[in-house]
């Protein structure tokens, strides 16, 4: 009898140890192109994964859709077709409502009150929300704020985007925020955007100026107001599928390569944002304006009217302890 237990025992053990040192790859799928903050820190997880694992996790990224676009990447993901993407926060609205929050124009006053907030407990309480649907979240990354462009007229007090038709995710907020505006929102897939404003499907879209350049939307746009009126940010979530079958080593590794990435990730959206921007001024066929500050505030109070109506679906208190955070 002892000899039996004893053999179970050491397949036990060759058994654990198998799986702690076998090989596991990680297809990562996102839809902006490599050189934005989102795909350099897709790719310095996969460096930083590949070093610390020696080899035993191989991380496979694909960008700019080429595996699956925005719509499909979510359903792959519980599938565990794919085993980390990082969409926008609107495609988890549907089944988790409080991922509103992070559409309302001029939520946060400041990149340092964002973050205070995403790192607090809220963000941190937020994250565990999508776990109701087998995932798992890891971190938020930025994008950060976004700005209008449009082919039609120079944007400067909010009613010159009445009638204009806007590309936006899909996104209650985004619907509300533009119709407050008299504008008219148009949902499109991130990959069609180019060619979308390129055709007159639609006018104009919001962007962060990374996203805006790196698409070369410039080429098809012909006004750009820096309005910095909304955050776009990125939730970074694995399935539960992959997670639990990883080691304890390799969850370990995974783990610290996020939260790596995540820090060049923010540093990276910063320094982007200005070196796009000085890109965008340089090519010289787009027309600029910078929002004055009394100008920023008419904006403000009139797409804050917007608010109440998400008052019950994102949870006020939620919105008060976002626009207290500084």
């Amino acid at each position: 009898m002892k000899i039996f237990k004893m053999f179970f025992a050491l397949v036990a053990i060759l058994i654990f140890s198998f799986s702690a040192f076998a090989a596991v790859t990680i297809k990562f799928s996102h839809v902006v192109a490599p050189d934005t903050p989102k795909g350099l820190a897709a790719n310095y997880f996969k460096s930083y994964v590949e070093k610390e694992s020696k080899g035993q996790i191989k991380v496979e990224v694909f960008p700019n859709s080429t595996l699956y676009g925005d719509r499909e990447e979510v359903e792959a993901l519980k599938m565990n077709a794919v085993q980390i993407i990082a969409p926008s926060f609107s495609k988890f609205t549907g089944f988790v409502p409080q991922f509103q929050l992070f559409d309302l124009p001029f939520l946060f006053n400041s990149s340092e009150a964002l973050h205070k907030f995403l790192d607090g407990p809220h963000g941190q309480n937020m994250l565990k929300l999508v776990e109701q649907k087998g995932m798992v979240g890891l971190a938020y990354w930025d994008n950060g704020f976004k700005d209008l462009s449009n082919n039609k007229r120079e944007i400067v007090k909010p009613e010159d985007a009445k009638g204009l038709k806007f590309r936006i995710m899909s996104s209650k907020v985004l619907e509300e925020q533009f119709k407050a505006l008299g504008a008219n929102p148009q949902v499109l897939p991130f990959s069609e955007v180019y060619s979308a404003l390129q055709q007159g499907v639609v006018d104009g879209a919001e962007n962060p100026v990374s996203n805006f350049y790196t698409q070369k939307m410039h080429e098809v746009q012909k006004y750009y107001t820096e309005s910095g009126h909304g955050y776009l940010g990125y939730l970074v979530v694995t399935n539960k599928i992959f997670w639990n079958s990883l080691s304890p080593e390799h969850k370990k590794i995974v783990a610290e390569g996020i939260k790596q990435a995540t820090i060049k990730e923010r540093e990276w959206a910063k320094k982007l944002d200005d070196e796009y921007f000085d890109k965008v001024k340089a090519y010289g066929k787009i027309k600029i304006y910078t929002l004055k500050p009394e100008e920023k505030k008419l904006w403000q109070s009139k797409l804050m009217e917007i608010y109440p109506k998400f008052y019950d679906v994102i949870g006020k208190d939620l919105i008060d302890a976002a626009l207290n955070t500084k």
